[in-house]
């Protein structure tokens, strides 16, 4: 957790080379006595363009780096268009010119004349004049009174540090000789020859060479060369100047724009001259920047460049105690155990939780001589949650829970009762008896004996009913999203149920998970309104200047790789929302969770919906693990409806956005989708080889990624009904309902039954399989499953017609009831299992004609049989040729019969030699 970033605090304007630079291009954009629209401008677009690409840069000129000049001259060729190299040109033999004190005085001297005086108004309209209470008018008068209070030491200073920073900017290119050394603009031929040249064939070849040997050098330059190079790429994510495009970038360097560090800031510190830092405040917004980074894209930051910038770092500054957190934010999200433990313990050890943790302010009990132990045992019981330890984060953070009470630390309080609940929600645990039921437990007032989701539900209220005594706008908005959460999941009973009037309706209520994620949402309301947020300096700048690079719209399965042209893309659009990135974070997670929402209640279109507006409005303010997982969701929606086909294709753009690290929900989905396809070609081999490599990615620790466990026991299951192994499938199908029922997965528990339904009706036992059917409607029921609901409903009617052609009508009067649902919402697969369902009800029936009602079965065997060449499910498909075949046979029309009886023969074939088939290029999967 990061402080919140204060006002940075006054400090000398000093004139610098890049500020020089700034005043080159002021007068460009505004030389004296010139009207209408100066030279070299051909329209007042580009007038204006220049005009707004100096707000920016001097709106960033508080930053911690100043660009170089390389930098510089890039920002100028994305901005420029077909002025960039008479820009370039002009500022770089401008620069040149400044050789000695008398120029800098004459260079200075002739800034006055692009001010306007006070009777600025009366002025011609087509006459340009610098508004002296412009913002670029301030800035002119800010480097004017800089310049005029310097010493002439200062002044030779400022001279040399120009030299140097025109001799490294152009260090890597071949010298050429500048034709001038004094201001082209003072010359009246030079004018004229340029006036009646054509821009667009404004090239010199020298300068060309330059530019393209610019492009090949990534040396920085530190403003004022007082800086140490150690502190170069400390801020390159809120630098003012684009970056430079390396030809050899690492994959992991191109993930986000905290990846690309300067290879300076890894060099030792330069002793020739003093040192010059920043304000203590820059270098905690700075710190706070590179936290929320590594919050949000997680093991994905890079970790080694990072960490030796912070051990830089903390040998400048010693007192910087923050530098001890983001060290263990960075050991933590590359699941470093030691380290990370270690550095936490530094941090609360030197500034005892005091800096850094804005979020709790400080009560007058809580401030005591042993710092504030509590944040402490909170940040090491969330420790212990991200590393899956339950017990040990169960215990610290009920250790937590007494010492807040102790120290009347009300807000710390409120948040560790919120992570409880998170870690009894995502963590697996049966019994709390000894953790949560002591003395200082805060459940213990109850006085009777609850389960583990008793005690959560108790949690939650009481979570959040602190947070909105505190008014804690964002804890309360998480403690709504927990409620929906938890409501989704859980059926709510009464704690004390008795009587003969005691309610004995036992279903999850869908009204209380929509009222509670419209509570959440509710939250950006409040924000919205609010104009002023702590943001760093030059903020908006840097945005806008970063937008240059952004095309227009994108898609989210863009497979174009192509960046358009900057030129195009130019909008200035980057003022800075109001509603703080937590804000955005938590209402694009109730996103997620309709999302997730919806795909149990059964309306695939409204899942959907949701994913998309999660990853078009909140990709960029949320983490890396949300966004991936509302790709995944896309994907997942992708194969069900379209075919492994088009889900494969949208999975390879998807992997190129996130890195296919362990657990990454990219990985788990590309993993279910190959073995889904395995199992429909019947590549049993394979699908068995992909359960174990999703098996491999659970953790070996009791109640630790329970849904990953879940997910793998369920396709392993599902490979051995393939390979008709029905007992060992059955075997490992109870021992996964064991599971869920200790752990109270009372939703996976329904799908669980469903599939030892489907094992008995594979392996010719209907009897046995009716009551586990019937279980699995009964718990679909409970929770609002309609759509699975209609694929229990299905297996039921699919088992009784198992039991002979006298149960048909009543199997196809299940189907016909359960179609609604399954046409309207269902995938592909589930579609054609109920065609075929119902084909076979009919061909069962022995009060129905094929020939006087032939479409009645072949429609649905056709449409079928569709999509099941879309999914490539050969053993289906071949059962829906078969079925066609014979009612051709039926009906005498012998050639569709053969082309039937052909597709027929091709799926037993290829479900029978898989290997022949052509290797799909996603296998290699690790």
């Amino acid at each position: 957790m990061a402080g919140i970033l204060k006002p940075q605090a006054q400090g000398a304007f000093i004139i610098t080379p890049h500020k020089v630079s700034v005043c080159i291009l002021l007068q460009v954009y505004a030389p004296p006595a010139q009207i209408s629209v100066p030279f070299p401008f051909s329209s007042v677009s580009q007038h204006n363009r220049l005009g707004l690409f100096l707000l920016a840069l001097i709106k960033s000129c508080e930053d911690i780096l100043e660009p170089t000049l390389d930098e510089l001259i890039t920002n100028l060729r994305e901005v420029g268009g077909l002025l960039d190299h008479w820009l370039n040109d002009h500022l770089t033999r401008r620069l040149s010119s400044l050789s000695s004190p008398d120029d800098l005085f004459n260079f200075f001297s002739d800034l006055r004349g692009i001010l306007g005086g006070p009777d600025t108004s009366v002025v011609d309209d087509d006459q340009i004049n610098l508004d002296p209470n412009s913002n670029l008018g301030i800035y002119l008068r800010r480097c004017l009174l800089a310049f005029n209070i310097l010493s002439f030491e200062g002044v030779c200073h400022l001279l040399t540090n120009i030299g140097t920073y025109c001799k490294e900017a152009f260090s890597s290119c071949p010298p050429y000789q500048l034709p001038r050394s004094d201001d082209c603009n003072n010359d009246p031929e030079s004018l004229l020859e340029y006036e009646n040249m054509d821009l667009e064939d404004f090239v010199f070849e020298k300068v060309n060479e330059e530019i393209e040997s610019r492009k090949r050098s990534n040396e920085r330059v530190s403003f004022h060369n007082h800086a140490p190079k150690a502190l170069f790429g400390l801020v390159e994510d809120i630098d003012v100047s684009a970056r430079p495009k390396h030809k050899n970038v690492d994959k992991a360097r191109e993930i986000g724009p905290f990846m690309n560090l300067s290879n300076d800031s890894l060099r030792g510190v330069d002793h020739n001259g003093g040192i010059f830092l920043r304000t203590n405040w820059q270098i905690q917004g700075y710190l706070l920047e590179q936290a929320d980074a590594i919050e949000k894209h997680g093991s994905s930051f890079p970790l080694n460049a990072f960490e030796s910038i912070l051990k830089q770092l903390q040998k400048l500054a010693p007192d910087l105690h923050r530098v001890h957190f983001l060290r263990y934010l960075n050991s933590l999200y590359h699941d470093d155990y030691p380290a990370a433990l270690e550095n936490l313990h530094r941090y609360f050890d030197y500034s005892a939780g005091i800096e850094g943790f804005d979020f709790v302010p400080p009560s007058s009990s809580g401030c005591n001589s042993f710092g504030r132990y509590e944040i402490a045992l909170l940040c090491l019981g969330m420790m212990h949650f991200h590393f899956g330890h339950p017990k040990q984060a169960l215990e610290v953070l009920t250790e937590a829970v007494r010492v807040s009470q102790q120290h009347s630390d009300d807000t710390c309080l409120a948040y560790t009762l919120t992570a409880i609940c998170n870690l009894l929600s995502d963590i697996g645990i049966s019994n709390t008896t000894g953790i949560i039921g002591s003395s200082y437990s805060p459940v213990t007032s109850i006085g009777t004996s609850l389960s583990v989701q008793q005690q959560l539900f108790v949690l939650l209220r009481r979570s959040l009913k602190r947070a909105e005594c505190l008014k804690l706008k964002r804890l309360v908005a998480s403690n709504h999203l927990a409620m929906a959460k938890f409501d989704l999941t859980h059926v709510q009973r009464p704690l004390l149920s008795f009587g003969p009037k005691a309610s004995m309706t036992l279903k999850t209520c869908p009204p209380n998970v929509c009222k509670e994620l419209r509570s959440s949402s509710h939250l950006i309301c409040e924000f919205s309104t609010e104009s002023s947020t702590a943001t760093t300096d030059g903020a908006l700048s840097t945005a806008w200047l970063k937008n240059l690079k952004k095309p227009m719209g994108s898609l989210v399965f863009s497979q174009e790789n192509g960046s358009q042209n900057p030129s195009h893309s130019f909008q200035f659009c980057a003022q800075p929302s109001s509603i703080p990135g937590s804000v955005q974070q938590l209402v694009g997670s109730s996103y997620l969770v309709r999302a997730t929402a919806w795909e149990m209640y059964g309306s695939a279109p409204l899942a959907r919906i949701n994913a998309l507006i999660f990853a078009t409005c909140f990709s960029d303010s949320s983490s890396s693990a949300d966004v991936a997982l509302a790709y995944a969701k896309l994907v997942q929606h992708l194969a069900v409806f379209k075919g492994y086909k088009e889900a494969l294709a949208a999975l390879k753009v998807a992997e190129e956005k996130f890195l296919s690290i362990s657990k990454s929900r990219i990985l788990l989905i590309k993993l279910q989708l190959l073995h889904e396809q395995a199992l429909h070609r019947g590549h049993l081999k394979l699908a068995q080889q992909l359960c174990d490599e999703l098996g491999v990615l659970a953790s070996s620790v009791t109640g630790v990624d329970t849904e990953l466990k879940t997910e793998a026991s369920l396709r392993h299951a599902r490979t051995l009904l393939a390979a008709n192994q029905f007992s060992e499938a059955a075997a490992v199908a109870h021992s996964l309902f064991c599971m869920c029922f200790k752990f109270s997965l009372q939703v996976e528990n329904a799908t669980v039954l469903l599939l030892l339904a489907e094992i008995h009706k594979r392996s010719g036992n209907a009897v046995l399989g009716i009551p586990y059917a019937l279980a699995s409607l009964s718990f679909c029921q409970s929770f609002n499953l309609d759509l699975l609901k209609s694929s229990a409903t299905l297996t039921l009617a699919e088992l009784w017609l198992s039991l002979g052609s006298s149960h048909a009508k009543r199997a196809l009067t299940l189907i016909h009831g359960a179609f609604p649902m399954i046409l309207g919402h269902g995938g592909l697969e589930l579609r054609a299992r109920a065609y075929i369902a119902e084909a076979k009800c009919y061909l069962s029936d022995p009060s129905f004609s094929v020939s006087e009602d032939p479409e009645a079965v072949l429609d649905p065997l056709m449409q079928a049989s569709e999509e099941l060449e879309a999914l490539e499910y050969h053993e289906m498909a071949s059962e829906a040729y078969y079925l066609m075949a014979i009612v051709f046979d039926k009906l005498g029309r012998l050639e569709e019969r053969e082309e039937a009886a052909t597709s027929f023969k091709l799926h037993t074939l290829a479900l029978q030699n898989p290997t022949e088939e052509e290797e799909d290029p996603f296998l290699p999967v690790l």
